[in-house]
Formats: structure tokens, sequence, C-alpha cells
């Protein structure tokens, strides 16, 4: 009998050892940083970095959105926006909560961090079947127009997560080209300007994100919003605050129901809105490589894909950015990805190291520094 008890203890230790800790839907373990080997002054001193260095941009974000885009031609807000806080984050490490700052229940928007978001649903229709292959032309999946043209039409879905496409043309009345337009020229110079091979030129477009989030509703025939939440929010025990708006009049119908196609940023309003905790357990899902506790709730190979740096720009995944190429960050590993918004919103993610940084109202220039002060002490 005592042979057999050993042999049972010895096939469940292997079992004991690899348990993750996932937070449960109303409880968030804290460990102290000290608890986990990691230098509890690093932390602190990450934590006054980011209190000390607080995004610049008004607090109405009304007027950020209007100053930072100003340039654009026929740029106005066309969506929701809301006034921010101040800055809150939060640090994870095996899961639990090793640190915290300002108010992690404050729903605030989070800009292109919503890029991240909107890659998921696609990641969700692969794993499904809807898209055969990130390589399939889209216009193989939406021929109402918007993909026709011997340049359109040669666009994968590869090229629009990779942001490639160069995809010309309209949606709901915004030109690609009055999209962060070049400092030089003018309007006849960027309406006419010469299309690049999808694949060979990254430009970051918000009107081709939306043709991306556009063709992934006509794909899925549901709103976005709730495949996420379904999916996704729903079994990470997110909160029921999130919400993730398009565009006053980005509505379609499908199937006899009006649809609004949801925004990839805030670019001009909307996106998605949320609070530091439900960013934190989406960060965790993708540390965790798409597993919550027993459950595969995206694909391994989709949290591996999302890595794939762009050939025409080694920076930039599938709207994740990647510690690599010209932006990545000096003396941290190259392994790390991360969400990026509008105003200093951030989600980085090791997932060697099991931890997760999410910042917000940080000023963008400072997160590599604010990433380093973190490393210091692990």
């Amino acid at each position: 009998m005592a042979r057999k008890i050993s042999f049972l203890l010895a096939l469940s230790f292997p079992i004991l050892l690899s348990a993750q800790y996932y937070p449960s839907k109303t409880d968030w373990e804290r460990k102290a940083p000290g608890e986990l080997n990691i230098s509890e002054d690093a932390v602190n001193d990450a934590i006054q970095f980011a209190l000390d260095n607080e995004y610049s941009g008004p607090k109405d974000l009304r007027l950020a959105i209007l100053e930072g885009f100003s340039r654009e031609p026929y740029h106005k807000l066309q969506g929701p926006t809301k006034k921010r806080g101040g800055p809150a984050g939060m640090i994870l490490k095996n899961g639990y909560v090793i640190a915290e700052w300002g108010d992690i229940k404050r729903v605030d928007m989070t800009f292109s961090v919503t890029k991240s978001y909107l890659s998921t649903t696609a990641g969700l229709a692969l794993d499904d079947g809807l898209i055969g292959s990130v390589k399939d032309k889209v216009d193989q999946y939406v021929w109402d127009g918007t993909f026709e043209g011997n340049h359109n039409s040669k666009i994968t879905w590869e090229h629009l997560l990779q942001q490639t496409s160069d995809w010309s043309g309209a949606l709901f009345g915004l030109y690609d080209w009055a999209d962060r337009p070049s400092r030089e020229g003018d309007f006849d110079k960027w309406r006419y300007r010469e299309l690049k091979e999808p694949g060979t030129s990254y430009k970051y477009n918000d009107v081709r994100v939306n043709v991306l989030s556009y063709s992934l509703l006509n794909v899925w025939r549901r709103p976005l919003p709730q495949v996420l939440k379904e999916r996704i929010m729903d079994p990470i025990g997110a909160s029921t605050t999130w919400r993730w708006y398009g565009y006053e009049d980005t509505w379609m119908n499908i199937d006899g129901q009006k649809m609004q196609v949801v925004s990839g940023g805030g670019h001009h309003g909307g996106g998605v809105f949320i609070s530091t905790e439900d960013h934190a357990r989406f960060g965790l899902l993708f540390s965790r490589k798409g597993k919550w506790n027993e459950r595969q709730l995206i694909s391994e190979k989709w949290t591996d894909m999302i890595q794939t740096p762009a050939s025409a720009y080694e920076s930039y995944g599938y709207m994740w950015w990647l510690n690599k190429g010209p932006r990545s960050w000096d003396e941290l590993p190259d392994h790390l990805f991360y969400a990026a918004g509008f105003g200093g919103n951030f989600i980085v993610i090791d997932q060697e190291k099991d931890l997760v940084i999410v910042t917000r109202w940080l000023e963008p220039s400072k997160i590599g520094e604010l990433v380093s002060k973190v490393y210091e002490g692990l």
C-alpha cells in the first residue's frame, strides 16, 4: 500500500509544480515583491517614476485628440470621448499583483491599445476557421467593393494586421490619405500618391485599421464587442464596465440587423474604454499564451503569430508592438511585446518571466525607462 501511495504522489507532484495562479472574478491575490524574489526598492522606484511622469496632454481628451491630430485634413470627433484620470498601473508576476498605483478600477479611453483587442478577434476567427489563413486575400471574404481594383485586391489579412496593406480608399467618409499625411506636400500630393505594393511598406493608419474591423464584422456577422466579451473578457473574469465604440455613422446592415463597425482606436473618439484591472487580466491571458485556468481561450499558435515582425517594419507584429527593430528599448529582452495607445497607455508582456506591466497616462517617451526600472529588480 505504501508503495502505491508513493507512486501516486510521484505522478501528482509534477502537476502540483506546474500549477499556475489565476485570479478569480472577485479576488486577486497580492504578494510583496520580495516574496517572489523581486527588489521592493526597484518596484517602488518604478511606481514613483510613473507617478512623476504623467502624460502632459490635457485631461479633457476631446482637446488632446483635436490638438494631437490637428494637421489632418477633415479631422473631427465622430465617436465618444471621456475625460481621463490620473496615472494608474499594475505589475503582475506569476499572476500575482506585486504593485499597483492610482485608481485601477476607473474606466478610461485606451486609444490604440484597442488594436490589440481587435487583433484578438482576428485570432479567434482564424481559430474557428472563419478565416482560412492570414495569407488569404481579403477580397475572398469581403466582396462589396472595399477590396476592388488592382491594388486593393492584393491585400491579405496579414497585410491589414501588420499595417503594410497601403489600402487606398474611403471608409464611412474617412480617406486613407488624410490619416497622418506626410509633412511634405499638399492635398494633391497626398491624394494622388504612388501606391506601395502590399507588404512592402509600413504605415500606421487608423482608416486601414478600421477597414480590418469592417472586414472582421463581415466575417463574424456578429458585433465584435460581443465576440470579445463571450470568448475572452467573461472567461478571464473581466468586469462589466468596459465598452467598445465605433463612430456615429459606422453602422451596417448584416442579416437584417444594424451592427456598428467598432474603431481600432480613439483617433476620432471611440475605441475600447476600460479599467487598468481589466487590461491586466487581458495581459495575463497573453502572458500565459492564451490559456486561462484549464481553458485555451485563444490558441497558443495565435499568441506566437502576433509576434511575427512585419518584413517592412520589424518593430510591429499583428497589432502588437515588438521589442525589436528601430523602436526597441535598449538593454531589455527582445522577446517583450506590448500594446500601446495615445496618451501613454501600455500593456507590456514578458511570457518567459510571466510578467505583465500595465500603465496608464504615462508620458509616452518614458515607457522604456519605466520598464527598465522594473527589470532592475528582477
